[in-house]
This record gives structure tokens, sequence and C-alpha cells, in this order.
């Protein structure tokens, strides 16, 4: 076990008791030290490496009360120190005292208060970093801007981990032990960090890929609740039956994941399901998911015997139909993995849960008195106090026929009646006589308590039926929650079983959605390889298409040495776009194992997708269109490798023209210089079409140009959404402004003046006369003065100069 100790900061710790000094050397060499924070099913992490100074980062990730991802971290990062929060969750708790146990693996785990992991925290260590690369008196904002393009700012809980890593990373002085107090330790570099094999991709692609999109409920019954999915491809492709179902789908598509066996076995499944011959199969099947219910929310509940009558009818719809499924696909080709999975792993262990249940809960008696009921014939001893039970009016009766007799001849009625936890008791009606306490007084009877007129009492009768029959109530009630708690006991005994039926189903259940979805919009199934190769025939852009009556489909295809840089020019609302966005989502469904838009598809296996456009969430955070430009552009630049698609649109817009024309063909020759294996699928959407009339891009087969076609039918532009080979020669902005419907003669002198700037012709002003005109006025005012008789005293000089020298001088503008 971990030995846990206080060390000289105060900070808990929990190390090996023994490290060698071979492990010590080791460490002293290269040090990771990760700092992780677990909050509400959100993991987010850092780690630092000191061999070469590098802060790794993750961005916040979904993750199960077993912490499976975290888990896959640690075991490739091995870290030497594991640092997190005195306040954490419980899971993470069991999640490190367990990594202690490890005999194999025992890392050093310590634990910073929680004020340590605060937000502005973590933000301003961060802008407090040393980091030798920037300028010794960079400004604050500077920094900030630049630190934006290296590491993601959405990620709260990475960036608290990252502030207290860095106060770890201080104190304890890693890599600059021997060095100045003065000296701070280095970061050389920011590195995203993904899992290996899965796929990264980060907020802002998510976003404007519209992969995700969240709506507020329209139900204003739900408005505070939380939000809905809008039209977005999770949304399209979510046809599970089960919450934990959908659960499962989010996780795939939040780890898109490049291993090749698993998407395979996915696609066989979808394969099957997409036969027209399945569909009878494909809708029993999830007809019977409909019955799978939260399985660890009800072995939770069973732990903390706090069970209701609703959890076991749904545990045993949940097996009952878990067995169903298990039996019918049984009968389904077993060569498909997961067939034959769930026909083998579902044990009988399901079977017998289910029998065992049904066997002994009453479930029509147990809904009507709201508690759990066993069925007759499960305890013998049970049964006999219930046949005493329902027997118990009818003798209650003769006893109190026998007892009136005994009673005053006054009193005219009498009954003998058994309430729960009290017993027995005799009850007469109050006379009009009794009054007072005094007169409730009876000889042979202890009075008890006066209830709607009647008054209760206690005798030896009475006395004589509570030692004979008891509590009849309270010990039906305490023998069958011993029932229930034998029963529960059973079950969670094969829970593991359980545990599987969950897994399984929920795998099944997404395989199932996505093959509904696949039927319903004619999708068909890629083809997955590891070569650097994507190959897209009549694609279509999967959410667009149902929002648009005809969708002209359009190919793609980038190989090893040819045409991996691709730049699409058009005029606006041509539909650049929209085909950049077409490309990222099929790319991203291939890599979730889904059939594709597309009649053929060939995907070699991405390990990232980079996107430099425009999201509604970026424009909120206050930078500017062109920072978020270029904070998106250097992190596509700095991270993407030769397995990456990049997607640009637009870039430059926001800044100076000619400064971002020069950034982009910088940006491109960037990429074009790089060795073959290491230039990425680009696909890049401009209107610099001074990009390629300027010369200003290398020459190069990795290049490649793309123009979408238009027609213009008289005056009127037409768009044919069409890729084809070649440059845009026009914007058609005239056209395009007509279309968005500006005025006319605004339009027709914005064209005069686009020409005349063209052809290095003056431009002519409109706002004022002409030249010409203006020569025939001035000449006209000269004759008029010359004509004068300026000895003549009547002349009125002071009327010339207003009524003929100024008017011909312009407007009172002009003039001024």
């Amino acid at each position: 076990m971990a030995v846990a100790r206080e060390d000289s900061r105060g900070s808990l710790v929990f190390g090996a008791p023994g490290r060698n000094l071979e492990e010590e050397e080791e460490d002293d060499q290269a040090a990771v030290l990760l700092s992780v924070l677990v909050q509400q099913g959100q993991l987010g992490l850092c780690f630092y490496n000191s061999e070469n100074s590098s802060l790794h980062y993750m961005v916040d990730s979904p993750d199960n009360k077993e912490l499976h991802l975290l888990s896959r971290v640690i075991q490739e990062v091995r870290p030497h120190l594991i640092l997190t929060s005195a306040k954490q969750e419980r899971c993470l708790t069991q999640y490190l005292q367990q990594l202690g146990s490890d005999p194999h693996y025992r890392p050093e785990v310590v634990t910073y208060p929680y004020v340590d992991f605060g937000l502005e925290v973590g933000k301003q260590r961060l802008l407090s970093a040393h980091l030798p690369f920037l300028p010794p008196h960079i400004s604050e904002r500077d920094k900030m801007s630049y630190l934006s393009s290296c590491i993601t700012f959405d990620s709260p809980l990475m960036l608290r981990a990252v502030g207290a890593l860095l106060k770890c990373l201080d104190r304890r002085r890693v890599g600059v032990e021997l060095e100045d107090s003065s000296v701070g330790v280095p970061i050389l570099q920011f590195n995203a960090y993904t899992l290996k094999g899965v796929v990264y991709i980060d907020r802002d692609t998510y976003s404007v890929l519209q992969i995700f999109k969240s709506d507020l409920h329209p139900s204003v019954y739900k408005l505070q609740s939380g939000e809905k999915e809008g039209l977005s491809l999770y949304g399209i492709l979510n046809r599970c039956r089960s919450k934990f179902g959908s659960k499962m789908l989010r996780q795939w598509f939040l780890r898109p994941t490049q291993d090749l066996a698993v998407l395979r076995r996915r696609q066989e499944v979808i394969r099957f399901f997409t036969s027209p011959r399945n569909s009878d199969v494909l809708n029993t099947l999830q007809a019977s998911l409909r019955n799978i219910r939260n399985i660890p929310g009800l072995l939770r509940r069973m732990t903390l015997s706090s069970t209701k009558v609703t959890d076991w009818q749904r545990l045993y719809k949940t097996v009952y139909s878990a067995v169903c499924i298990r039996d019918s696909v049984r009968h389904l080709p077993q060569s498909i993995q997961l067939f034959r999975e769930i026909g083998e792993e579902l044990s009988d262990n399901l079977q017998n849960i289910a029998a065992l249940i049904n066997r002994v809960v009453d479930f029509d008696a147990s809904l009507e008195e709201n508690r759990f009921t066993v069925k007759p014939n499960v305890d013998p001893a049970i049964d006999e106090k219930k046949r005493r039970m329902m027997g118990l009016p009818d003798f209650l009766t003769d006893v109190a026929r026998r007892e009136l007799e005994r009673l005053d001849s006054g009193i005219p009625s009498c009954c003998v009646i058994y309430i729960p936890l009290i017993g027995f008791l005799l009850t007469v009606p109050r006379l009009p006589s009794m009054v007072e306490k005094e007169d409730f007084e009876m000889e042979g009877l202890e009075f008890m308590f006066l209830s709607e007129d009647r008054l209760h009492y206690r005798n030896q009768t009475t006395r004589e039926l509570d030692n004979l029959l008891g509590d009849l109530h309270s010990d039906i009630r305490d023998m069958e929650t011993a029932v229930m708690t034998q029963l529960q006991n059973a079950v969670l005994e094969w829970s593991q079983s359980l545990y599987q039926v969950l897994d399984l189903m929920a795998e099944l259940d997404c395989l199932m959605a996505m093959s509904s979805a696949s039927l319903e919009y004619s999708y068909t199934s890629p083809k997955l390889a590891r070569h650097r190769k994507i190959a897209i025939t009549q694609g279509r852009h999967p959410l667009l298409e149902l929002c648009s009556p005809v969708f002209v489909a359009n190919s793609f295809h980038s190989s090893e040495s040819e045409g991996r840089i691709k730049i699409v020019t058009g005029p606006n609302s041509s539909g650049k776009s929209i085909f950049l966005k077409q490309v990222g989502l099929i790319v991203f469904m291939a890599l979730i194992g889904s059939d594709v838009p597309a009649k053929e598809a060939e995907v070699g296996l991405v390990d990232g997708i980079f996107t430099r456009m425009q999201s509604r969430e970026s424009v909120s955070v206050g930078l500017s269109t062109f920072i978020i430009d270029l904070n998106q552009m250097a992190l596509a630049l700095n991270s993407s490798t030769g397995n990456s698609l990049v997607l640009i649109d637009e870039f430059g817009k926001g800044t100076n023209t000619v400064d971002g024309l020069s950034l982009l063909a910088a940006s491109v020759s960037f990429w074009l210089k790089k060795s073959l294996e290491d230039v990425p699928h680009i696909l890049l959407a401009t209107n610099f079409h001074s990009l390629m009339q300027l010369g200003l891009l290398p020459t190069s087969g990795m290049l490649s140009f793309l123009t979408l076609e238009t027609a213009v039918d008289r005056d009127e532009l037409v768009f044919l959404y069409q890729l084809k080979e070649g440059i845009c020669q026009s914007s058609y902005a005239s056209n395009i402004a007509a279309m968005a419907g500006l005025p006319a003669c605004l339009v027709h002198r914005a064209v005069e003046v686009s020409e005349q700037y063209r052809t290095g012709e003056p431009v002519k002003r409109i706002d004022r006369a002409s030249s010409d005109e203006q020569a025939r006025r001035c000449q006209s005012v000269v004759e008029k003065f010359l004509s004068l008789d300026l000895e003549d005293k009547d002349v009125d000089l002071h009327g010339f100069m207003k009524d003929e020298v100024l008017p011909s001088a312009g407007d009172p503008v002009s003039r001024s």
C-alpha cells in the first residue's frame, strides 16, 4: 500500500514506501507530473514532461464512474506524480486508492487545497509562467493572445488543473533544482494531448461542423431545466431507444477512433441491419431495447437498501428483455463479433435473476400497497400470517359479540379492531352522557384515546389477542423485508452479469440507431484503410440535404502524393463553406464507424480534424475576428500532421487585405515546403483571387485549384453548386449585391467605379459637376464679369458675387 505523510508544505502526499536508487535516478532524469480534476462526470487534466520541458493538456472530456478514460491516460503517460484537489469526488479517491495498491506501479499522489485549483488562479499562473521563447517585456494582453493559440481556454477543469500543476512545478523546481531561485521552471512548448488511436477534434470544430448543437427547449415548462439537441449530426444519428445508448453514442462522437478493428466491428453490424431482409429483426430488437433501464442506478440503490417497487419492476423488465434479445441474437450470424459476444457473455445468470424475481415479487400487490410484497408459496411463515390476517375480520366480529355481552347494558354496540404497531383495541361509541374524561372510565377497561366520537380501550381480551396473534401487519412487513434483502443479495452477487448487459446492449443500441439513419437517408458504408488517402464520390452534406429540396453532390479526392492542398474559389453563396463542412462531416462519420452520405467513400484514418471557420461560440469570446483566425490557424499549423484533415474558410477576413493575403500565402507555402509525408489533407476556401493571379504560391503537384460553377442568365447570376477544376475569374459581387436587394442605381455605380479602378482611370465623382460642365460655368461667369461696367456706381458687385460667382463654385460642402 502507498503511505501517506505530510510534506514540508502541508500537502498530503501518498508515495511508495520503498523506491530503490535506480528508480530515483530515473526520476531525476525525466519526471512526468500529472494534474487531474473530476467533476460531475467530466475529466480535466494536464501533465508536464521534464525531458523536453513540455506541458501537455487534454480538453475536458466525459468519463464514467470507474474513470476508464483517466485509467487509459495514466497507462499511456505513466506519471511519476499525480496531483489532485483535497476536495475531490469519491470515484477519484477510490481510483487513487486502487492505484496505490498496485505493486508494479505506485506513483506519488499529492493533494493541494481546493483553492489552488481556482479557474482565475490557473489563468494568472499561466500568464506568469516562465516561457523562454517569448520576449521578456511582452505585455499581458499580447501574452494572453499568444497563449490562446497554444492552449484552449474553453476547458475550465483543465485550466484549473494547469494552475495547480504550475504551482507544484515551482515548489519542486523540476529541472531547475540547482539554479538560482529567480530561475523559473521553463515551459518550452504546449501540446494538445489525445489518447493513442483517438482522433483530435477541438470544440470549435464540433461547433462549426454542427456535430453537436444545443437549443433551448421549446416547452415553456422546460426552459429553465436545460437544453435539447438541435439540428446536428448527433441529432439525426441518435435513434437510440435507451438513455445509456444515447450516452455511449455521444462518447463515440467525442472520441472518434483510429482503431481499424473497432471501426470494422461497428461496420459489420450496421451492414447487417441496413440489409432490407433484416428490417424485421431490427424493429424487434429496438422494441425490446426500450425496456432496458439504468442498471447501475438500480444496483446502487440496492446496495443502499433503498429499492422501490418500481425499481424491481424495471429490473425484471430489463433482465427479461435482455434475455429475449440474447435469444434472438443467437439466431443471427455468429460470424459478427458483437452478436457472438451477446450470445456467449450474457450468461444464464440473467435467466436465473428474471425467474427469481418473477417467483418472489408480487408486482400487482406491491404497486397497490406501495411496498415490497411477496407472492404466495415463497415463505410458509409469511403465508400463515397472511391467512390469519385475511381471516381476522370474521374472528374479531365474533370476539366483539362476546365482549358486548360483558359490557354495561347502556353500550349499544362495540367493535374489536386491529391497528398496526398498536395492536388490538376495543371500541365503543361515545354516549351523550360522556362529556368529561372521567366519564370515559369503565370497569375492566383501560382507556387509550378518543377518535371520531369512538372510545378506544384495551382489556384482558385484547391483551390476549396481542400475545396470541402479535402485530401481524408489522411482522409481515418485517418478514417480507427480510425476503427482499435476500433477493437483493442474490441479485448483487450476479451484478457483473448485469453490467455486461449494459455495455453490450448500449453498443447494440448505438449501431442499430446508426443503421436506422443509414436506411432513411440512403448512406453507404465507407472503405477504411491506414493509407493517407481520402476519396469521396458524389458526397452530400448530411444536414443541408435535409433542409434543401435539391442538393448537388460533389466529390473530393486527396491522394498520398498529389492534390493534398486544394484551394476552392467562387463567389459568395456559391457553396464553398458547405463543401468544406461536407468533407469534414463525411470523414468524421467514417471515424465513428457510421455509414456516410456518398455514393462511394474511401477514407484513410486521419489523426485529427482542424478547422479555421467562424462559429457563434468563437465570436462571443470578445476577441476580434482576425485574432480568432490567427489562433485557429496557429493550432492547425502547429498541431496538424501528414494524417490530419485541415479545413480553412476565408482566412484573413477582418484585417487589411494585403496583410490577410500575405499571411494566407505564407501559411500555404509553409505546408508546401514540408516533406511529402508531413503535408496534411488541406481544403481551403478563399475570395483572395490575387493569391493565384499574382503567383504568390510556389508551383507544386501537391497544390490543386477548384471552383464552383455559376452561370449568368442576362443580368441574373445562377449558382450551379457543381465543383470543377480551375479558378474563379470573377467574384460576381454586383450580381450578388443585386440578389441581396441593393438598389439598382447603387449596384450600377459600384460597377462603374470598380471598372475605372481596375483600368487605372480616374474615378469620376457624381456628387459634383463634371470638369467640362464646370469649365462652361466658369467661362459664363467670366463673360458676365467682363460685361460689367465697374465705373457705374449702380453696379451691385456684392449681388453679382452672391448670385453668379459663388453658385458656380459648387455646393457649400465643396467650398468649405
